[in-house]
């Protein structure tokens, strides 16, 4: 599938290549507050979030699984103590079992880079998780070579959302599955309305307060906006091939779960 020409990013439209370095730098900017800034445009909640797509995803010993757009890790070590748990109750079976293998890949290396400082300051032991620099819309990975693809809160930042769709269902092995948490349209007009006015008059003034970067605050509220609705990006999943392709909203809608098997 060929590119789009352009790309939404914030309420603008741009040359989906000049998209590319725009985003790059919004996460250059945003790197080392990046957990921050979740905590700030979720109200925190974006823990649970996370907890309940990797439950979902259910990781299991031996499965090469894709941290797409991984940032700092977030997503990736919940993903490693599950697997963790899951092998340990198989070798209490008397079963062999191998380390999960869990590929971390951001397009951006700065991110990279605040991940793995984070995993040291921590003192992490993180033998499942490998970090990588890529792009969600080209991967260098084989076809049909991995079980399972999330990406959380990255699809939206790419610049053309089809193409990484079609990259995500290339990659996977046939009955693979694929995650995408992402912020999303709240189904109620109520909490629609309160949502709105806390992201366009809160996060970006908290953005200049934490980090001292409103604009970048501004870019990632705006991209929400443009982003499709659960139903527009379900029918994008199908479009790529995904099939038992559905949506779990959480908190009404303001972020929303989709998954889908090759």
């Amino acid at each position: 599938m060929t590119q789009q020409a352009t790309s939404p990013f914030g309420f603008k439209d741009v040359d989906a290549r000049e998209k590319v370095a725009m985003v790059h730098d919004v996460f250059r900017n945003v790197a080392d507050k990046y957990d921050l800034m979740n905590d700030v445009m979720s109200g925190g909640v974006h823990h649970v979030w996370k907890d309940a797509a990797c439950a979902r995803l259910n990781p299991q010993p031996g499965e090469i699984i894709i941290d797409c757009a991984g940032g700092t890790g977030d997503i990736a070590r919940r993903l490693a103590k599950l697997a963790r748990a899951a092998k340990a109750r198989r070798i209490a079976r008397g079963y062999e079992a191998r380390d999960a293998e869990i590929r971390i890949i951001d397009y951006n290396e700065a991110m990279i880079m605040a991940g793995r400082e984070k995993s040291a300051k921590q003192h992490l032991d993180e033998p499942e998780i490998t970090w990588s620099v890529g792009d969600a819309m080209n991967l260098a990975i084989a076809d049909n070579s991995v079980d399972a693809y999330i990406i959380s809160f990255g699809i939206r930042n790419v610049a053309d959302v089809q193409v990484a769709l079609n990259e995500a269902r290339r990659v996977l092995k046939p009955g693979g599955r694929f995650f995408c948490l992402e912020f999303s349209h709240p189904t109620s007009s109520v909490i629609a309305k309160i949502y709105e006015t806390y992201s366009f008059k809160v996060i970006p003034f908290m953005g200049q307060l934490v980090a001292q970067d409103r604009d970048s605050y501004q870019y990632l509220v705006e991209s929400i906006q443009r982003f499709p609705d659960q139903e527009r990006f379900r029918d994008m999943m199908e479009a790529a091939g995904f099939k038992r392709a559905r949506y779990t909203n959480f908190t009404g809608g303001v972020c929303a779960l989709h998954e889908g098997w090759a």
